[in-house]
């Protein structure tokens, strides 16, 4: 079992990534000759903008997040695999998905044999400086000027973006579950968002997995009203929402229908005996009348 996101994960990927990336391309450079993971609010020197950790610390958060997932999936006989292809679902090698369950261990996977998808959405939480050689936390993410994971309006568009397009894809999409994973709280304004994505079917939550991502135990959003956030604080808690994830076996459909033909479509699946052919015929309806 590993464990849940903290800072001493965060070290690691600094002293991983340090073996073959420098300074210049781990951490903003001041004019105070410091070198910042983030640029702390009370600094007031000149400020660049710093792109080269955003691949190395997608792709740590990306093996990280198989390896969390890797347990509860041998126990239920799959497997948690990176960067998984279905052009089935819009999932190309240009844009594959970051982690899968899945009954294979193949890169390039069947719809039927997706167990449920995950994007990670995840970064450096934390502020740290590099004095010395050694690291030295400087303060959690309100001490800082960045947006770290969830906090991010365009992660969280990108993760809504893609998701939607594994939706409309095809209906070999509506079965799999997708969730957003990530190591902060989201928004105030995407406190509704969430619920609204979450109802609709679209996403089956946004989970944190940064059980105290402030120090001092400061106040942070530990779910939405709806609960289309979740921040885990423990794996036991994580390993109990995968259970349920799995074992719901929803099915998302979506359409744009006059009363008419919607009251035409219910009435025709009312007439089979029990509930789930009722479904099942009414599913087949919506899906013959969107062509």
């Amino acid at each position: 079992m590993i464990d849940l996101w903290t800072k001493e994960k965060e070290i690691e990927f600094f002293n991983d990534a340090r073996k073959f990336a420098s300074p210049e391309q781990l951490f903003y450079f001041g004019d105070d000759s410091r070198y910042y993971a983030y640029w702390p609010k009370s600094y007031k020197g000149k400020k660049s903008t710093l792109q080269s950790r955003n691949a190395l610390i997608g792709n740590f958060t990306e093996k990280y997040s198989v390896d969390l997932l890797q347990e509860f999936a041998k126990t239920n006989g799959l497997y948690a695999v990176q960067g998984v292809i279905c052009n089935e679902i819009g999932l190309s090698s240009q844009s594959p998905a970051d982690v899968v369950l899945c009954k294979t261990r193949q890169r390039e996977q069947r719809a039927k044999d997706i167990a449920a998808i995950f994007e990670v959405k995840m970064s450096i939480v934390w502020n740290w400086e590099l004095k010395n050689n050694k690291l030295i936390c400087l303060g959690d993410f309100k001490t800082h000027k960045g947006n770290p994971g969830l906090l991010r309006s365009d992660s969280m568009l990108k993760a809504i973006g893609k998701s939607i397009n594994i939706r409309v894809s095809s209906h070999s999409a509506s079965k799999i579950p997708i969730i957003i994973l990530g190591n902060t709280p989201i928004t105030q304004s995407y406190i509704s968002k969430v619920d609204h994505l979450y109802h609709a079917g679209i996403i089956q939550g946004f989970w944190s997995v940064n059980p105290n991502p402030l120090d001092n135990n400061g106040d942070n959003l530990k779910q939405t009203p709806d609960s289309g956030f979740i921040r885990m604080d423990s794996y036991d808690e994580l390993r109990q929402s995968l259970n349920s994830l799995l074992s719901e076996k929803g099915e998302f459909f979506s359409s744009m229908k006059s009363r008419k033909e919607l009251g035409k479509i219910i009435e025709i699946a009312n007439r089979k005996p029990d509930f789930e052919s009722k479904a099942k015929k009414f599913l087949s309806l919506i899906r013959k009348y969107n062509g």
